[in-house]
């Protein structure tokens, strides 16, 4: 079986992201050897404050697995995002891909960056994710110039055509409760995907949640 490749959310790591809830060590115990990486501007990697150094992040991760013949790939909310792009950009490297926390608004045309101009004026307590970005983003090691700069980059879009190169399987994964559901027209965008809606579950929940795991794991390993 081909390596995993682990890609986190905004404001997390790897070792944040998919190491503290367990997911390396399952993969490991299932004998499979897994790839982690730090986006640009978090955890280990660099962290420059220049929106325009950001346009590169999709690169600097499939440099990652450069050297593999083929790879699984995992992606979690803006990880996810960049999975997405990889696994339409390179088909034949991927042999099945999980996108965790995305849904049907990555078809539309993207705001102005609305997270980025909360966290540089503070988070409206009233707003429940806003909050919580910020208590991620206000985290020890954290650097919120990074943060943002990594908000406002100038990302390719997700388009319902580059979608549609994907060829490899792909399961979408998503909460009932997460403020990017639903899914459906996503995941329909992506040829032969699966969608799993899991009820009771939020954005942030869905990577520590046993069920959205057990699914990924058993879908990689089939």
């Amino acid at each position: 079986m081909p390596p995993v490749l682990l890609i986190h959310g905004f404001g997390s790591s790897y070792e944040h992201g998919w190491r503290r809830p367990g997911w390396v060590d399952l993969l490991q115990d299932a004998g499979r050897r897994v790839i982690g990486v730090d986006l640009l501007g978090h955890g280990s990697a660099e962290k420059p404050h220049d929106p325009a150094a950001y346009a590169g992040v999709e690169a600097r991760v499939a440099a990652a697995v450069a050297g593999e013949e083929q790879v699984d790939v995992v992606g979690f909310s803006a990880g996810a995002q960049v999975a997405l792009r990889l696994l339409a950009d390179d088909p034949p490297r991927f042999r099945k891909g999980a996108v965790l926390g995305v849904g049907n608004s990555l078809l539309e045309p993207p705001e102005a960056a609305p997270l980025a101009a909360a966290l540089e004026r503070g988070a409206d307590p009233e707003d429940v994710d806003s909050v919580v970005f910020e208590r991620l983003v206000a985290q020890p090691g954290q650097d919120r110039a990074a943060l943002v700069a990594f908000l406002r980059r100038p990302a390719p879009p997700i388009t319902r055509a580059g979608l549609a190169r994907i060829s490899c399987p792909v399961l979408v994964v998503i909460g009932d409760r997460d403020l990017m559901h639903p899914a459906d027209e996503l995941a329909g965008a992506i040829p032969g995907a699966r969608l799993l809606t899991v009820r009771g579950v939020d954005h942030f929940a869905t990577t520590t949640d046993f069920r959205a795991m057990e699914a990924v794991l058993s879908f990689l390993a089939a």
